[in-house]
Parts: structure tokens; C-alpha cells; sequence
């Protein structure tokens, strides 16, 4: 199976390093010296690490035969692309790749059904799974310990406890420290 870790960013420097925006939990793992990666668009790579380093908080590779700033710009936006034993499981227990939550039905404690996980989205701040509704219309919910209380693979299902106006708008609550007479 094949799991995008990173996206390309910009050149840093005048030796063929490029900044990477790193979309895995295990940098160390799928990024090191020696690792070799699909690419897409397919036709940038395959693309062997040579180096890696931290600078500045933000993760540097090199890739072997890329040695100046042009080929690194050249790469620019591409994503990087590991192949993954689908049975590797994560370190932590309460750690999932986005492979195994895919498809996963989303209820509430109760066993409401409210649809199904078609997408998940890594933002900086937290995750976000993208559930798509029987009716067709799509929700976000945060993937959360406070919201997604429980993660069942064997029965294939993400069970949450969202806040009021998560699922229905109508039941939103409207919290603000201003008085309406100051509006």
C-alpha cells in the first residue's frame, strides 16, 4: 500500500536541499538517508534520499542526484510516496494511519448512524475526517479524544460524542461575552 509522507516545498540553499512539508507521524521512519520514494507526478521519481536534516524547525532533504538549486526547485509541490506493509500498525495504540480509518462508519454512542469517513485532512492544528452523510452531504468532524471517543476496527466504526451544532446546525449553541446592546 502506498502512503503520501511529505510534500516538496521550496529550495533552501544552492546545493539541492528542499524544504518538505512532512504528512506522516514517523518522519524518521519513511524520510532517513536511504529511503526510496514514489513520487507524484510519477514521472519526478522514483527519488533516493540522501540527506536529512532540521533546520529552523522545518525538515531539509537532499536527493541523490539533485545537486543545485534548480533541480531542487524542480521539485517543487511534488509529493512523496512510501510503500507500506498494509498490517504495519503504528507504535502507539491509540495512533491509526489513514488507511485504516478510511470507510470507517461514524456513530454516536447511541448507534446513530451518521455516515461514513471518505476523507481525512491533516491540518497543522489537529486532523479533520471528512464524513459523508446518507443524504450526500458532507460534515467535518475533528478527530479529536473530546469528539471521536472511540475507534473500533473490527467493527469498523468511529464512534463520537460531538458538541451541540457539530451534527445539526439547529442545535448550535451561541456562546459570546458580549452584550447584545453592544451590537
Amino acid at each position: 500500500m502506498q502512503l503520501v509522507v511529505a510534500r516538496i516545498g521550496r529550495a533552501h540553499g544552492i546545493k539541492g536541499e528542499v524544504t518538505v512539508e512532512v504528512r506522516t507521524d514517523e518522519p524518521e521512519l519513511r524520510l532517513g538517508p536511504g529511503a526510496v520514494l514514489t513520487t507524484d507526478p510519477a514521472a519526478t521519481g522514483p527519488l533516493t534520499i540522501a540527506t536529512g536534516r532540521v533546520h529552523s524547525g522545518r525538515l531539509l532533504l537532499r536527493f541523490e542526484g539533485c545537486t543545485d538549486r534548480t533541480a531542487a526547485e524542480a521539485l517543487r509541490n511534488t509529493l512523496l510516496i512510501a510503500d507500506v506493509d498494509p498490517e504495519e500498525l503504528p507504535e502507539e495504540p491509540d495512533e491509526y494511519y489513514d488507511h485504516q480509518l478510511m470507510d470507517l462508519d461514524v456513530v454516536l454512542a447511541d448507534g446513530t448512524e451518521i455516515g461514513r469517513i471518505t476523507e481525512i485532512t491533516h491540518l497543522p492544528s489537529q486532523d479533520l475526517f471528512i464524513v459523508e452523510r446518507p443524504d450526500g452531504t458532507e460534515l467535518m468532524i475533528p478527530f479529536v479524544e473530546q469528539i471521536v471517543t472511540e475507534i473500533d476496527l473490527e467493527e469498523q466504526r468511529a464512534v463520537i460524542d460531538p458538541p451541540p451544532g457539530l451534527i445539526d446546525d439547529s442545535q448550535a449553541e451561541v456562546a459570546s461575552t458580549r452584550d447584545e446592546d453592544d451590537a
